[in-house]
């Protein structure tokens, strides 16, 4: 793997000084450059859990910023990003794999938008909120995810709101990618520190709207759905920390009615006075199905635009649709370089009429008569992550899928298995 070891040669040679770092000090404050250097390794085998399905492939991404901020309450932002895949079977390439030259991020910011009292934020620019199950970047993705939007901040002491408009960023290999027209998400997203103590209460409201989707009846409709919800996040103790959301969606497409919900408990346990400081925790996601395909009322929960990674299983074959997910495990901080985790995860399908989903939304495998059950199978997940320095990460992991009855009965069964290898460099 030539390309690798390029990757790890340079990322070894970071632990020295960044190259930007005599630039940015022969330059005026008001003006810096920073980038992003990385390389991933990773594939699967029994690819849509068909034996010898298999497809091994090298990421890179190389993403270059530059920030302007003339005065204290102003500041322009933009970001180039190459992002390419090597070696990859599936052609012609593109995303999330591959968009060889983009615009990522074109904003500029009015105010302080990360303590001010009022600001505004205007461009093409990435969302995060709350833990991204519904709007994020998807950032593990090589070419990642960005809006066109606008969004004001409002915030008064430690209470903050957040109201916006954004279109989705389409990506197109070579492109500076563009947005569809009368595709877009609205927004209200507010964060309360300490109303509860010791934790943070996030509620929230994401409108949808889009013109060309499908009824259940394949007919043209427009979409109009609104998800209503809240998390809170916080530590009953120095040890027991916990996280908590649920979502409801109501609306419509075409003359479809929507009626979905999804929740994700978590809590986890940290034993500070052990050995590596072990963290165990136990969760669980559910995410709504559709019991009948074909009575006009749309019941399967919409994941919106997720950073969806590991959050329901390793290998990224189950999202937060139509699911009961149960995870348990324990991650382990060896040094504040180093720590690893080992996760099992058990999967049914909330109800057996619907699909099973990915953590990008595709259907899987589904049996509308029911009767190939709902049990989807487990899966354990094993992970590592290094920081040898400020500027370089590195990691591996492995995931396996073993496939239950619905996923014997509905694809040809074989168990899919996900590595990964990476190092990401920031300079």
């Amino acid at each position: 793997m030539p390309c690798f070891g390029a990757f790890l040669l340079l990322a070894s040679c970071a632990l020295a000084q960044s190259p930007l770092e005599p630039v940015n000090r022969a330059l005026p404050s008001w003006l810096r450059f920073s980038g992003e250097l990385g390389g991933r390794y990773e594939g699967f085998l029994a690819g849509g859990f068909q034996r010898n399905n298999d497809d091994l492939y090298l990421l890179s991404r190389v993403r270059f910023d530059m920030r302007i901020k003339p005065t204290s309450w102003l500041q322009f932002r933009f970001e180039t990003q190459d992002a390419r895949v090597h070696w990859k079977t599936q052609k012609p390439y593109g995303a999330p794999f591959q968009d060889t030259w983009n615009l990522r991020l074109a904003y500029v910011t009015v105010g302080d938008f990360d303590k001010g009292p009022v600001s505004l934020l205007v461009g093409r620019q990435a969302l995060v909120y709350g833990d991204e199950r519904l709007v994020g970047q998807s950032n593990w993705a090589n070419t990642a995810r960005t809006f066109d939007a606008a969004r004001v901040r409002f915030r008064y002491r430690k209470v903050r709101l957040d109201v916006f408009a954004a279109s989705v960023v389409v990506l197109r290999d070579g492109q500076l990618g563009e947005v569809t027209a009368a595709n877009n998400l609205h927004g209200i997203y507010a964060r309360f520190e300490n109303a509860i103590p010791h934790s943070t209460v996030e509620p929230y409201v994401f409108w949808r709207l889009a013109r060309l989707a499908r009824t259940e009846s394949g007919a043209a409709g427009s979409l109009d759905v609104k998800t209503t919800g809240v998390r809170w996040a916080g530590k009953i103790s120095e040890t027991v920390d916990y996280n908590i959301e649920v979502a409801i969606q109501r609306g419509g497409v075409g003359r479809d009615r929507v009626a979905a919900w999804a929740g994700h408990w978590l809590m986890g346990h940290t034993f500070r006075n052990v050995t590596w400081k072990p963290r165990v925790l136990g969760e669980y996601n559910y995410g709504s199905g559709d019991s009948d395909s074909k009575d006009g009322r749309q019941e399967t929960f919409d994941q919106l635009y997720p950073t969806a990674h590991d959050k329901y299983g390793l290998v990224d074959q189950v999202g937060w649709k139509n699911i009961h997910h149960f995870r348990t495990g324990a991650d382990w901080t060896a040094s504040p370089k180093f720590g690893f985790g080992l996760k099992f995860n058990a999967f049914w399908l909330a109800d057996a009429h619907d699909g099973l989903y990915s953590t990008g939304s595709a259907q899987l495998a589904r049996d509308t008569t029911g009767r190939s059950g709902r049990f989807v199978g487990t899966e354990l997940d094993g992970t590592a992550v290094w920081s040898p320095a400020k500027s370089v990460r590195t990691g591996i992991g492995l995931g396996h899928l073993f496939p239950g009855s619905f996923v014997k009965r509905t694809t040809p069964g074989h168990g899919y298995t996900a590595p990964y290898l990476f190092v990401s460099y920031f300079f």
